[in-house]
């Protein structure tokens, strides 16, 4: 399984970062070796608009199965539910514990967004 998380850094110990569409780097995580593939998201972090479109369509091109983020807006959500990626959202610590909650279940997915459009 392929785990996207949103993130300051790009190694699984820097702590995640609640935005989506505005993250400096979305890591995608293999559930099982844990090994790391870094997104660099730096494009979206000052655009005037569409951030998390963009976010979730480059997740969406890297085949993960899950967004773990702590904020996804409605129109990010829409292209995350169109590719079938499922989103948990209101997760915070660092990119290592985020996907070991995942993994032992203690992540609540959303079937909505949770943040306005621009956030």
């Amino acid at each position: 399984m392929k785990i996207a998380v949103t993130s300051t850094g790009k190694d699984l110990d820097s702590p995640m970062d609640p935005r989506f569409g505005r993250a400096a780097y979305i890591l995608i995580v293999d559930a099982d070796t844990l090994t790391v593939e870094v997104l660099d998201n730096t494009e979206n972090v000052n655009a005037f608009k569409g951030a998390g479109i963009q976010a979730a369509t480059m997740i969406s091109d890297k085949k993960a199965d899950v967004l773990l983020t702590g904020y996804c807006g409605p129109n990010a959500f829409k292209v995350l539910n169109a590719a079938r990626i499922k989103v948990g959202g209101d997760v915070s610590g660092s990119v290592r514990e985020v996907v070991a909650a995942f993994t032992d279940g203690k992540v609540k997915l959303t079937s909505e967004p949770n943040a306005e459009g621009h956030w």
